[in-house]
């Protein structure tokens, strides 16, 4: 996360974006960059310092200056590394996930459990949906009467989350009033 971090704070100044954009043309001095961008060299070297640190430009000397050049591999191979799926998904790994789901059900649900109504937002009515479904046991086979004895605990309209629960896949069925489970 950190090297991420250091990354992106690396790349989120425009002047240092302008120096990477001058090396992936051609190696230049620090003095060289200063006089292209209108910058004191102290500014450049502090620019380039951090780019230095980050891995994304080297230096060698050459007589009394040293020569600033991208290395195009180095960041190439960082941003595949950075911004690969494990690395993103790890950045989250503190992220509740569940956190939309439990404000949307403290807004529709009474102390009761049941709701105070069914919600129109198809966002909303997922994580609603999400709630009721938990009351099913896993690959356990209800009756429709049972179905909605269960749901009727939820809100009167059993159909429509009878319905909803099938639609969004919560829930299966067999047709013709059939069995419902949940996988």
């Amino acid at each position: 996360m950190n090297e991420m971090l250091d990354f992106v704070k690396a790349l989120s100044d425009a002047n240092r974006l302008k120096i990477l954009g001058l090396l992936a043309r051609q190696p230049y001095s620090g003095e060289e960059l200063a006089a292209l961008l209108n910058l004191k060299a102290s500014t450049v070297s502090h620019h380039l310092a951090k780019l230095l640190q980050v891995g994304l430009v080297s230096a060698k000397t050459e007589s009394y200056y040293n020569v600033y050049q991208l290395d195009e591999k180095a960041l190439e191979a960082k941003s595949r590394n950075i911004f690969s799926q494990e690395n993103l998904a790890a950045s989250i790994a503190d992220v509740d996930a569940g956190a939309y789901d439990n404000k949307v059900v403290r807004d529709y649900v009474r102390k009761d459990g049941s709701l105070k109504t069914i919600p129109a937002q198809r966002k909303k009515l997922e994580a609603i949906l999400r709630y009721v479904v938990k009351a099913f046991e896993v690959n356990k086979r209800y009756s429709e009467k049972k179905v909605n004895e269960i749901l009727s605990g939820y809100h009167e309209d059993t159909a429509s989350l009878r319905r909803e629960l099938v639609g969004y896949s919560l829930m299966k069925r067999e047709g013709g009033g059939g069995e419902y489970w949940r996988e």
